[in-house]
């Protein structure tokens, strides 16, 4: 305890030290009243008792207080952490905790991405209304997860495109894996009044360790244009594309006409 300035501190066992000190007396002393000192000594130790009780109790309340307040503190961390990374519609990850899990797993090793969007889903949502359109976006994540499983790193990324991370050293299995979310997405029911098949588009990029998420990620895109363009509903492996059209070598200069005046 801090003593102010100009003030001696506070004693809390001033009547205490003095009841002890009385008994010591009564014992150094044979003609003291041994009984008197020891009954005075009762009185404050069974005093003392008390105050112990209450302090021990009020511990406890605040000890009891504390762990509520910290699970309350780890639950709401949690919270915000799942909040941060997960998209609120669909509890799919968001396009961040994408390039994050993504990134990661290049680092390590091999890794397909797959990217899928919903085949004319403009007209779901003009047709039926947006509330049906959510709805249709969940079901595809359902699906996703059901054919997937429980691990497998699943994301929205727009808002009706969505990635799937798929670490695998080998082409054709992120292939089998991708044929078979197309198919399982055109095989779904979809609850009313969505009354029509839902298809998606699906492009692959397979990439070695090291590649940078952004390339796999452009190329992934890449083929799901060329997905789209084949005619939707089908996969397309960015490999197998077509080299894109180089733009043409303009002509040196000496070549060029000199232009008549």
């Amino acid at each position: 305890m801090m003593t102010i300035p100009g003030r001696e501190e506070a004693d809390l066992f001033a009547l205490e030290s003095a009841a002890l000190a009385n008994a010591r007396a009564a014992h150094a002393d044979p003609r003291a009243d041994a009984r008197a000192a020891l009954a005075e000594m009762i009185v404050h130790y069974e005093r003392l008792m008390r105050e112990s009780r209450r302090l021990i109790r009020r511990s406890d309340r605040a000890e009891l207080d504390m762990n509520q307040m910290n699970r309350q503190l780890h639950e709401l961390a949690l919270q915000l952490e799942y909040r941060a990374t997960h998209d609120p519609l669909t509890g799919a990850l968001n396009r961040a905790a994408v390039i994050e899990h993504a990134s990661g797993c290049l680092e390590r090793g091999d890794m397909a991405l797959i990217v899928l969007d919903i085949d004319h889903f403009k007209w779901v949502n003009d047709d039926f209304g947006h509330p049906a359109g959510d709805a249709v976006i969940k079901t595809v994540v359902l699906c996703l997860q059901a054919l997937l499983g429980p691990e497998v790193a699943i994301g929205r990324v727009g808002g009706e495109e969505f990635s799937v991370v798929w670490p695998t050293s080998s082409v054709e299995e992120a292939q089998r894996v991708a044929a078979s979310i197309c198919d399982a997405i055109a095989d779904q029911v979809f609850a009313a009044p969505i009354d029509r098949q839902i298809t998606a588009s699906v492009g692959i990029s397979w990439n070695r360790a090291g590649t940078s998420f952004e390339t796999a990620y452009s190329h992934a895109d890449e083929a799901l244009y060329a997905a789209k363009r084949a005619g939707r509903n089908c996969v397309k492996l960015h490999s197998t594309l077509p080299p894109l059209p180089t733009a043409a070598t303009p002509p040196a200069a000496e070549d060029v006409s000199a232009p008549c005046h």
